[in-house]
């Protein structure tokens, strides 16, 4: 998961936010019956289909020994966002029939909550290691100059004069490890929160697909108007 794929990702993701209030300052209803619409859902139904490969990839074994999950993966992730911004602009900013609003909903949360699993969650879980190991640090130096005051107490040094001795100032630390500690518990249940995101992303699929091809059948059957 490199930097310059997330950001890629997050680009398309963030037009594809742009686009969809876009109905507020534009429609064209005769738009995604045009030509230019039209090969823009054929486009966006296409990558669809193909992220179906990552899961036959994963579930059938002939196909797991010789692929590379990692790079369907990616592919995965790419078509899947630039599906979702072609399918916004194919609808020309016009949410008035249901089956149009289901599938566009449907497809934002399949790809939404793709996101989720594949970056936000793993930066999640990044964050928390660091943050662990950071908190491990602090403890070990608490313990160490715990241990130096009990000893310089055992040898008759007053309270004050064993802890300024050590030139460490214990409340700083003591609240730096507190900070640590609720950080790590907040995203901690964050990370519960969203840890079902694949459920969502399996149901959100489960209902796009139906959905893509009866949209398709609807198209064909009520007439392609840049046919001759």
């Amino acid at each position: 998961m490199g930097g310059k794929e997330r950001l890629a990702v997050g680009t398309l993701l963030t037009m594809v936010a742009l686009f969809v209030p876009g109905f507020l300052l534009h429609a064209a209803p005769r738009f995604p019956g045009s030509l230019v619409g039209s090969i823009l859902g054929i486009s966006s139904a296409l990558m669809f289909v193909l992220l179906l490969a990552y899961s036959l990839a994963r579930r059938v074994p002939w196909l797991k020994r010789r692929a590379s999950l990692r790079a369907i993966l990616s592919f995965h992730v790419y078509a899947g966002a630039v599906g979702a911004a072609l399918g916004i602009l194919h609808t020309g900013h016009q949410y008035q029939s249901l089956l149009g609003i289901v599938l566009v909903m449907s497809m934002l949360l399949v790809v939404l909550s793709g996101f989720v699993g594949r970056y936000y969650l793993a930066e999640i879980g990044t964050d928390i290691r660091e943050q662990r190991q950071e908190l491990g640090v602090l403890r070990t130096r608490y313990d160490l100059i715990a241990s130096g005051i009990a000893t310089a107490l055992q040898g008759g040094a007053p309270p004050a004069a064993a802890t300024a001795a050590l030139g460490v100032p214990i409340p700083a630390l003591v609240a730096g490890i507190a900070d640590l500690e609720y950080a790590i518990s907040r995203r901690e249940a964050l990370k519960r929160a969203l840890a079902r995101w694949v459920v969502l992303h399996v149901v959100a699929a489960i209902v796009l697909y139906p959905l893509l091809a009866l949209h398709v059948w609807s198209g064909i059957y009520y007439g392609l108007r840049w046919l001759p």
